[in-house]
């Protein structure tokens, strides 16, 4: 499904940890012509997810215990620019921003905080871990 929304790394602007984006085309936008708000907390929410699992140990994981987004124009020319940025890393809890940038207009679209509650798995629980980033090929 991820690979339908065509979402893709994209090298880490400075003084971030992660970044994604997601093109805009008519197939994931509103009626007015801005990316529909569900697929851009979508991005968000694998943007952020992504970077907090980056540098957990083998048989830890981490899952979405909050997220608060808010819209503040919309995505209309893109794609949308998700800039994530660790906050705080403790012990069972990790909190980071997403900045959204409608890239083609250069406006901040949305800002958000996603809290991630870190998660032993348990014994046969697969780790599915990504391949290599693309920004590690670099």
């Amino acid at each position: 499904m991820l690979a339908e929304l065509d979402m893709s790394e994209v090298l880490a602007s400075p003084g971030c940890d992660f970044a994604m984006e997601m093109p805009v085309t008519r197939q994931v936008s509103n009626n007015r012509g801005g990316l529909q708000g569900g697929l851009l907390t979508t991005l968000v929410d694998v943007a952020a997810g992504i970077c907090a699992i980056q540098d957990l140990p083998r048989g830890q994981t981490a899952a979405t215990s909050d997220i608060t987004i808010h819209f503040l124009s919309a995505v209309t020319v893109g794609p949308a620019r998700a800039d994530v940025t660790i906050l705080r890393k403790g012990r069972n809890k990790m909190v980071l921003r997403v900045d959204v940038r409608d890239t083609g207009r250069d406006v901040l679209s949305a800002v958000s905080t996603v809290s991630f509650t870190l998660v032993t798995l348990r014994e046969g629980q697969p780790d599915h871990r990504q391949a290599p980033r693309p920004s590690d090929r670099l």
